[in-house]
């Protein structure tokens, strides 16, 4: 399934991972420019092909996993669900 990444879910992304602009250009190689200014913009706003897909595998590879729009809205969360501590 292709993942069309909006500003929100790219900022929701980033705050799970605790992850700065720089740090998600690091991760996928895409400029910290276009990230900066693809978060600024409305919710109708898109990646180039293949910078949407590098961000989203750099989520992908550091444990996010994005859930399909099915009625409530798109989202992300982490792949992996971590126990509490003490279970």
């Amino acid at each position: 399934m292709a993942i069309r990444l909006t500003p929100r879910l790219c900022r929701a992304g980033r705050s799970f991972l605790a992850w700065e602009q720089g740090d998600l250009h690091e991760a996928s190689g895409v400029s910290k420019s276009t990230i900066g200014a693809f978060e600024r913009r409305d919710e109708s706003a898109s990646l180039t092909t293949m910078n949407n897909r590098a961000v989203v595998e750099a989520f992908e590879a550091a444990g996010l996993e994005f859930i399909p729009e099915n009625g409530g809205g798109a989202g992300i969360r982490f792949r992996d669900r971590k126990a509490p501590a003490g279970e």
